[in-house]
C-alpha cells in the first residue's frame, strides 16, 4: 500500500476537474464551497447536534478502558476489509470497516510523518486496524490510505496519514463509544479528519442500510430528484413555488468540494427564477424539508416522484429506472 497519497490526490483532483467539460447545454462554471446553499429552505443552518467531543476517561489506566486489560500483546485484530461511510447525526459521515464498526484517531499520534503512539494497554483497548486488506469503498478516496510500521513489525492502516483504530467497547455497527475519550480519541472521517458535520464536503456518498449508496449535502442530508425534472439537453427543474419550499434546491457545489460522486455532469445550472441550482449527471438535485438529521430518507419514494441519489446521478429505488 502507497504512503505517498498527498501526490496521488492531486493527481485525482486534476483528473475531476478536467471531467467537468461535459456540459448539460449550461455554463460549467461552479461556485466556491463556501458559497453553497440550499434554495428555498427555511430551517436554520444548526440544529443537526453537536459533535460528541466529550473528554470522559475511562477507569484505571487513562485510555477508555477498565483498567484491567492485561499488559501483554494485544490479540490479533480482524482485517479491515472494505471501508465504508456511514452517517452519524452528531458526526456527520464516519469511516467504518468492513463490518461496520467506527475506525478513530489519536490525538497523539502524528500524521506526517504517519506515527503510532499507543501499543501496550492502549492497543488493546484501541486495536490498530490493520493495513494488509483494507480498501476503499464508495465515498473514500482511496489515494489517501496508506501504511505504517509499528514497533512490532505490523503494518497498521493510516487514513491521510493518521493512524486508525477500532474501540473495544464498540460491539454493533454505527457504535461511536470511543468519540472524545480522554478529549484525544476521535472517529475518522473519511479523509482523515476528526469526524464532525464541519468536515463534511458539499457533496458526498454515504451507505444507508435500507437504500445503498446515495449522495449527502453537506449537512449529511441526503440529496432527491424529482421524476418530473429534465436532464437533455438541457437541465431543468419543474419544481417550483410551493414544491421548492417542500423541497429545497441545492445550491452550487465546487467540484472540488465532492467525494464519491460522479464527476460527469456535475454543475449548476439557471433556474427560471435567476438562482443558480447543482446537478449530478445533469439531473437537478434536493434535499427534503421533512428529514430533520443526518441520515433521514423521509423523502425516498413520495409521490412515486421523489428518490435518493445514487453516486451516478440515477434515482435510487425508482421503477423502471
Amino acid at each position: 500500500m502507497k504512503t505517498s497519497w498527498r501526490t496521488a490526490s492531486l493527481v485525482a483532483t486534476a483528473a475531476s476537474v478536467l471531467a467537468l467539460t461535459t456540459a448539460c447545454g449550461q455554463d460549467n462554471t461552479t461556485t466556491p464551497a463556501s458559497a453553497a446553499q440550499n434554495v428555498g429552505a427555511t430551517a436554520p443552518a444548526g440544529g443537526y447536534g453537536s459533535p460528541g467531543g466529550g473528554t470522559a476517561t475511562g477507569a484505571g489506566n487513562g485510555y477508555g478502558a477498565d483498567g484491567n486489560q492485561s499488559t501483554g500483546s494485544p490479540t490479533p485484530a480482524a482485517p479491515a476489509g472494505k471501508l465504508t461511510v456511514a452517517a452519524n447525526p452528531d458526526l456527520g459521515n464516519v469511516l467504518t470497516d468492513g463490518s461496520g464498526l467506527t475506525l478513530y484517531r489519536f490525538d497523539k499520534d502524528t500524521a506526517n510523518p504517519p506515527t503510532s503512539n499507543c501499543d501496550g494497554d492502549c492497543a488493546t483497548t484501541w486495536p490498530p486496524v490493520p493495513a494488509d486488506d483494507a480498501t476503499a469503498g464508495v465515498g473514500i478516496d482511496k489515494a489517501l490510505l496508506g501504511e505504517v510500521t509499528r514497533a512490532d513489525g505490523s503494518k497498521q492502516l493510516t487514513i491521510g496519514g493518521w493512524p486508525a483504530y477500532r474501540y473495544a467497547k464498540d460491539v454493533n455497527s454505527g457504535d461511536v463509544n470511543g468519540q472524545g475519550v480522554g478529549g484525544k480519541w476521535f472517529a475518522l472521517a473519511p479523509n482523515g479528519k476528526k469526524a464532525s458535520l464541519s468536515s463534511l464536503p458539499g457533496l458526498s456518498v454515504r451507505k444507508d442500510p435500507k437504500l445503498g449508496d446515495i449522495i449527502v449535502d453537506k449537512k449529511g442530508m441526503t440529496v432527491y430528484r424529482f421524476l418530473k425534472d429534465q436532464a437533455w439537453p438541457k437541465s431543468v427543474s419543474n419544481c417550483t413555488g410551493a414544491c421548492l419550499e417542500k423541497w429545497p434546491a441545492v445550491g452550487p457545489v465546487s467540484a472540488d468540494d465532492t467525494v464519491g460522486v460522479k464527476k460527469k455532469g456535475l454543475m449548476p445550472f439557471t433556474r427560471p427564477d435567476g438562482v443558480k441550482q447543482m446537478t449530478v449527471n445533469c439531473w437537478p438535485i434536493y434535499t427534503f424539508s421533512g428529514d430533520k438529521a443526518p441520515g433521514d430518507t423521509n423523502g425516498q419514494g413520495v409521490g412515486g416522484t421523489w428518490y435518493a441519489v445514487a453516486p451516478d446521478g440515477k434515482p435510487v429505488g425508482a421503477p423502471g429506472k
